[in-house]
Order: C-alpha cells, then structure tokens, then sequence
C-alpha cells in the first residue's frame, strides 16, 4: 500500500529529498488552550486564498504546541517497552537515558527525527517539519471565554469572612474547532516515519492544563510521498475555506469533521498538482485505512516490533554520524 521502497534504506548525512507529508485535521474535542502570556494565540489573514480575500481572525496553534505533545508520547512508549531508561542509574548501551530538553540522548528516534540542541554539546536539526496550524473558523465562532475559579476545601469562595481573589476570566477554544496541518518528514526510512506517525496518530491531548482538557483527534487525510515540500498549513486552510464557502456550509457553526474530511481529501490532490513536486504515491481513501489497519494494530509485540526497528535505525545513524563525530572533535 505504502510504497516502501521510496524511503532511504538507511538515515544519509545530506539531504536526499524523501519526503513523506502527514496531511491531517485536528479536530478539539473538549475546551483547549492555545495560549501565550495568558490570551489566545491569534493571527489577522485572509478567509480564504482565491473567492474570500476578507480578513479575519484566526487562531493559531504554534509548532511547538504540536510536536511537542507527539514527541512526549513516543518517549513514553520508548521506556514503556524498555529502549529508554526512566533514570539515569538504569541506563544501558540499548536504553539510554534520555531527558527531554535537559539531557537528550543524541541516539533515540526521538532526539534523530525531532532533533535536539545541547548547545556546545552537539545538535542535530529535526527531520520533521510542523509549522503553525490555523483555524478553519474565525476567532469570534471558535472560542468562548470562561470565570474560573478556585475555591476552598469547603467548596465556596470565602473563609473566615474573607473572599478569595483567586478568580479569573480565561479564552478557550471552543470543541469541534478544526486545524488543518501538514507534517512533513525528510529522508527518515520506514520505520522511523512509522514511529512519528504513530505518535501523531496516539497524541490525544494538546495546549495547556492538559490533565483537564485539551483533547483532540487527529484525523489522518492521507500521506502523500513527493521530492519536495508542499503547501503550507495557511494556504491549505484558505484553500478548504473556500469550498466549504462554495458549498454553502454555514462557517459560524460547527464544521461537520466528516464533511470536512471529504472535501479535503478531494482537495489535497490539485493543490499537490499545484505545487509541481514529483508525487511519487497519494494514498488515501480506503487504502488508507487499510494501511493504519494493518499497521498499528493494538497488539503489544507489534508496538514493541515498531518501535524497536526505529530504535535501531536511529542508533545506526547515531554512531555513523552523531556520536562518532564528537568522540573525533575530543
């Protein structure tokens, strides 16, 4: 179904031009938070790129708001099945101690496809590429501002005659709120874009106060397999803007995911025609489903098999490339 023979059989040190690009939308599914110094992150852009050129406010989900929730939950399964330690004193020459943005590893597949920067200590730029994600709806349809409010044990406001101050207004980002978003790998081989995909497709939970809210699905359009990169995330929302406009579907409202999907998926073939890369396989549809069938199966020796492929294939290129160079510069 997916072709693996398009993908490098091992990590090269230069750019090869493989790309794999996730094209998906991110649905909420409960109240999130997208959100610096206090306030919603927002930006003012067209409503579409070709029949609405008005300007409207959108909220923006930063990269890092994206990969950063992907990255945790594939280190997770890494100590889950044993190819991290979860403390240093632990650590072996297959499962190494990694700790995220303080101590990285350097030979994971999560420090070789996200990267990582120590700073005079090494650095190895990401294979992923993620970018901002903008809404589908405008600002005014798709938040909603909240009191909120921190009470006593007693469960009221004041104790002892006194009224607590601990109450405050906050912006969320209404449920069914969508994002379309690109992901884009480079010449990772199969295994290692099985891991970042798998990460994609098990992170539920994004933004702030995520052990309170913050769900959100992803709903996979398809993986396109070219010699370049393609849209951006904004024009890919304009562009599905517009249809949903032709279509008449009412933008203040809460877009039917499964509607959108559909139109998406009839979409992302011309704007790939558009881009005039080489697109080596489309997959979508029901081959699509079939492939995530047949791929990521909840079975736990097909996790563990996953994940140890990518395991290894990181640590070849790290002690090819990563590792063997800072012993040379010692």
């Amino acid at each position: 179904m997916l072709k693996h023979d398009f993908f490098p059989k091992a990590i090269p040190s230069r750019p090869t031009g493989h790309y794999a690009h996730i094209i998906l939308l991110r649905e909420t599914e409960s109240y999130a938070l997208f959100q610096t110094d206090g306030e919603l992150n927002t930006a003012r852009v067209p409503a579409g790129a070709k029949r609405d050129d008005s300007i409207i406010t959108r909220i923006t989900m930063f990269k890092r708001k994206q990969t950063t929730p992907e990255r945790l939950v594939g280190r997770e399964l890494l100590r889950r099945y044993g190819l991290l330690a979860a403390e240093r004193e632990q650590a072996t020459a297959d499962a190494p101690f990694c700790d995220y943005n303080v101590e990285f590893c350097k030979q994971c597949p999560d420090c070789i496809a996200y990267g990582f920067a120590i700073g005079d200590a090494g650095s190895e730029k990401s294979k992923v590429y993620s970018d901002t994600a903008y809404s589908l709806t405008a600002f005014e349809y798709s938040h909603e501002t909240f009191t909120l409010n921190a009470p006593y044990e007693s469960g009221t406001m004041s104790r002892q005659g006194d009224v607590t101050s601990r109450i405050n207004e906050q912006d969320h980002v209404r449920p069914q709120v969508i994002f379309p978003a690109v992901i884009t790998t480079r010449d990772l081989t199969f295994p290692m874009f099985k891991y970042v995909l798998n990460n994609v497709l098990r992170t539920r939970r994004y933004g702030a106060q995520t052990t309170r809210t913050g769900t959100m699905t992803n709903h996979l359009i398809g993986i396109a397999l070219t010699d370049g990169e393609i849209f951006s995330n904004l024009y890919f929302t304009q562009r599905l803007y517009d249809v949903l406009r032709e279509q008449e579907v009412d933008l203040s409202e809460p877009v039917n995911v499964h509607n959108a999907l559909t139109v998406a998926t009839n979409l992302v073939p011309a704007l790939l025609a558009e881009d005039q890369v080489a697109v080596s396989q489309w997959l979508s549809g029901d081959e699509l489903s079939q492939f995530l069938e047949e791929t990521f199966t909840a079975n736990e020796s097909a996790v563990q098999a996953l994940l140890r492929e990518a395991h290894s294939d990181s640590k070849q290129y790290a002690v090819s490339y990563v590792l063997k160079g800072q012993k040379g510069k010692s």
